[in-house]
């Protein structure tokens, strides 16, 4: 049998992430999400830094512009992560001070998510493949106006050798066995934060295992 491409797996030990322009203003013309999970989402892509103790870098776009602060939910998170606050370049990697921010972590695997996904996301995604960077786009955590732009969006950093996938995705490769640390023990609450629906199968587990008895009929169903 011929062999098939190579599965590129998230190593913790090698993996980094960013955030890039999550802003308070960018985030309100994301039509791509509803408010609420996209808020969620946000939330959750920077959250997997401290969750598997990895670097992370943080940039915004003229703050004191229309664009708006960094949500303080991601900015109270990392207080002494490199922060590289720009005021002109559209694609992040422009930045002097950000690409050697990023560079001085020295990792080979970037988790990035971005306000707008055809721009801040695209861009500097397709910057850090040029460079020679694995990168993973969270395609859960970046918007844009409307979702065809997303898909445009998508497709091109997917042409480009960018990994496209979901927070779940991105937590499970990085924990890889749930036994290991981070596993179960770490993962399972962070899930039933930021992932309700799964969080809800641990929560329905315990229940049963803690209260639960089988009704007439469900005994070897």
């Amino acid at each position: 049998m011929q062999a098939g491409p190579p599965f590129v797996r998230l190593n913790k030990d090698d993996a980094m992430v960013i955030v890039a322009d999550l802003q308070e203003g960018l985030y309100q013309i994301v039509r791509d999400f509803d408010t609420v999970t996209y808020r969620n989402n946000m939330i959750a892509h920077s959250a997997i830094a401290s969750l598997f103790s990895i670097p992370i870098v943080l940039t915004t776009s003229a703050e004191t512009g229309p664009n708006g602060l960094l949500p303080k939910e991601i900015s109270s998170m990392y207080p002494d992560a490199p922060f590289i606050r720009r005021n002109g370049e559209v694609d992040a990697w422009d930045n002097a001070d950000f690409r050697a921010a990023v560079r001085a972590q020295n990792k080979s695997q970037i988790i990035l998510a971005g306000i707008t996904t055809d721009v801040c996301t695209e861009f500097l995604a397709l910057s850090l493949r040029a460079e020679g960077y694995t990168v993973f786009a969270n395609t859960e955590a970046s918007g844009t106006f409307t979702e065809r732009l997303a898909v445009d969006a998508n497709g091109r950093m997917k042409d480009g050798g960018v990994i496209l996938q979901g927070t779940f995705a991105i937590v499970m490769d990085l924990m890889r066995d749930w036994r290991n640390t981070p596993g179960s023990l770490q993962l399972l609450p962070w899930l039933d934060t930021y992932l309700p629906a799964y969080g809800y199968v641990a929560r329905a587990h315990e229940a049963a295992v803690q209260n639960g008895t089988l009704l007439p009929g469900e005994e070897g169903l």
